[in-house]
């Protein structure tokens, strides 16, 4: 991807920012119920409830509230929340770091598992190896990843409980964190003690993301590299005398990656905002877990910031997407 067409993806991804700006403020403020209400005490006065209106600028009309709120944003002011008296900012970057340290390690999951299944499942083509992926594949995709999540923590929290099932690291750990990311961090500083704790927590949540996305992965890179096998190319490399396993690692493999990536780039869109749900079934202290607080407590500043950042992740995990496109299809590279 050239820097035109990366700058030409920017510049088209600001009307889908400012349609999810427009849509999210005007239904935030068109459902039932006050926030203030619900935040300001039984017996607080009509003036009181005035005043806190004034305060976070629920006074004014709606048309008036998005300009405020515009010109705030360009700011880099996302309000304060309603419920928790803090900067939206602030919560946001304290809790945006858990949430990317979990899709990340549920991403990597992920493509060990397309890669692995995938190939195995094509190089056993019509052998029992090829039934169970395909079994494995069919089921895993029928179920969410927040009913895996529940599954996870009856088996391994309470059948057979030698995994940690809730929080992002054990309370008698130690540590003085420089940053949210608390796996990166601990693996750089070499504390294996409080990496192994936040790894044995982030597991169970990252495969629950991680599962459906392997079993959609994985019938696409299969059926892809089958049918790559049937080009001349790979039949050439068979006059050649390679192996088999050379055929399928080598030669099959690379081009099945185009359509493989493409299918797991939409699919990884779908794991972040899973992570909402996943993270809430675990105690996970991530961006999805506060978005449901938000959303109970109607935290209108909070809601739209919440909203706002995952919007900016689709956008961008979309680009990345399509570089990773560009550089394994090398026709658009030259285009």
């Amino acid at each position: 991807m050239t820097a035109a067409s990366l700058l030409r993806r920017l510049m088209l991804s600001v009307p889908t920012l400012f349609g999810v700006l427009v849509i999210n403020f005007v239904l935030l403020r068109v459902v039932p119920g006050d926030p203030i209400a619900m935040m300001i005490g039984p017996g607080a006065t009509p003036e009181d409830i005035q005043n806190l209106r004034e305060i976070y600028g629920l006074d004014q009309s709606i048309f008036q509230q998005f300009l405020f709120y515009i010109r705030d944003l360009f700011n880099g002011n996302l309000g304060i929340s309603i419920s928790m008296r803090q900067d939206v900012v602030e919560l946001i970057g304290g809790r945006l770091p858990v949430t990317l340290e979990l899709a990340f390690v549920a991403i990597v999951i992920a493509l060990v598992g397309i890669v692995g299944f995938g190939i195995t499942a094509s190089m056993w083509k019509g052998h029992w190896p090829e039934v169970l992926i395909d079994a494995f594949s069919g089921f895993v995709q029928a179920v969410p990843d927040f009913l895996w999540g529940l599954l996870f923590i009856l088996i391994f929290g309470v059948l057979w409980a030698f995994m940690p099932i809730f929080g992002r690291m054990d309370l008698t750990v130690e540590f003085d964190p420089a940053t949210q990311f608390y796996l990166f961090e601990s693996l750089l500083r070499g504390d294996f003690v409080v990496f192994a704790s936040v790894l044995q927590h982030i597991v169970l949540p990252a495969l629950s993301l991680a599962l459906p996305l392997i079993a959609v992965g994985t019938r696409l890179l299969k059926s892809s590299i089958i049918e790559a096998m049937a080009q001349d190319y790979v039949q050439l490399a068979r006059v050649k005398g390679f192996s088999h396993f050379r055929i399928v690692v080598s030669q099959a493999f690379p081009n099945a990656l185009i359509p493989t990536v493409t299918l797991t780039g939409v699919q990884m869109t779908f794991l972040i905002g899973g992570t909402v749900l996943v993270e809430r079934i675990f105690g996970y202290p991530g961006l999805g877990n506060m978005a449901i607080d938000a959303v109970i407590n109607r935290d209108l500043p909070l809601i739209q910031g919440i909203v706002l950042t995952f919007a900016v992740m689709f956008i961008v995990l979309n680009i990345l997407i399509d570089m990773t496109y560009a550089f394994l299809n090398p026709r658009l590279r030259h285009d």
